[in-house]
């Protein structure tokens, strides 16, 4: 693999340095090259190179709205044997602790970004007549991305209910059935896939670009502040975000008064917060097994007795 690299990365120095990491789905190693240092993520599934090229575009899209940091991506490159590596840029990280406070105020900003982008068009709409259109009006992303190694069905939708409904839960669902053939995750979806809308009244959405699988394991410090990485971004509800985020905790006090200080909780928060940790405990459950049936269960169950109140 090093001859790969030094040839696709034209190198004449790749040495190892000592920095390593990785999670549960891929490996992780930092080397020094004639340009600096770089960190490449190697993964030998069949559909490694299609989840490393989404993870570089939400990489890039999140670096193009100059909020929160995250590592510049470099190239993804296929192996021979099969898997695919992606080398980044190399950032010395620690766990967040100083910036956490700081990472909320530039998560906010991440997720207000496109709806301010869409202001500044209407506001140049109405001065000059006319307004170059960079802002996003739908659902969904224009790549597919992989949350953990599953890809995501992005498919842009202009209704988010139907978009979350369709291509996030009934997507995980249909997993569920096919290799686990559950007959009450078939029960309790026929009856929750009905009253979804009930918890959107009176809410209107608008699309904000997200890092998607935000949870402690991704986010880490810098010398000069927060960083995230390992995204699965797509346009969608700003409250999906904060779903992972409080199942394994990793975020302090600190973090949630910066965020929701810039965007307070709206009304019904706490049942959709529910709504969207249930694609989190399904995509677990996919992953990793049946010691996520329970929780997963339980959610839908819960949803369902609020909703049929």
């Amino acid at each position: 693999m090093e001859a790969l690299l030094k040839k696709e990365l034209g190198t004449s120095r790749l040495k190892p340095s000592g920095h390593a990491g990785g999670g549960c789905i891929s490996e992780g190693k930092s080397y020094e090259t004639d340009d600096g240092m770089v960190f490449v993520k190697m993964n030998h599934k069949n559909q490694a190179r299609q989840m490393f090229e989404g993870e570089e575009a939400s990489l890039k899209a999140i670096l193009e709205t100059g909020t929160v940091k995250v590592p510049k991506p470099m190239k993804v490159i296929s192996l021979q044997n099969g898997g695919a590596v992606f080398v980044m840029e190399h950032l010395d990280m620690r766990s967040l602790h100083r910036y956490s406070g700081q990472l909320g105020e530039q998560l906010a900003e991440l997720h207000l970004h496109n709806q301010r982008q869409r202001e500044r068009e209407k506001e140049e709409e109405q001065t000059i007549g006319k307004a170059a259109r960079q802002s996003v009006d739908k659902f969904g992303f224009h790549t597919t991305t992989c949350c953990g190694y599953l890809p995501q069905m992005n498919d842009w939708q202009s209704d988010w209910v139907a978009f979350y409904s369709q291509q996030r839960l009934q997507y995980q669902i249909s997993m569920v059935m096919k290799t686990y053939g559950d007959r009450e995750v078939h029960e309790l979806w026929s009856r929750l896939q009905l009253k979804i809308p009930q918890l959107f009244t009176g809410i209107k959405v608008f699309p904000a670009l997200l890092h998607g699988d935000l949870w402690g394991g991704n986010v880490a410090e810098c010398a000069e502040g927060p960083v995230t990485f390992d995204p699965s971004s797509f346009y969608g509800h700003s409250e999906f975000e904060m779903s992972i985020a409080g199942m394994f905790g990793g975020f302090r006090s600190s973090f949630y008064t910066a965020y929701y200080g810039k965007i307070p909780k709206a009304p019904g928060f706490e049942e959709r917060h529910q709504l969207y940790q249930l694609f989190h405990y399904l995509n677990h459950w996919n992953h990793f097994g049946g010691e996520y049936k329970g929780s997963s269960l339980r959610l839908m169950r819960n949803l369902v007795e609020h909703l049929s109140a």
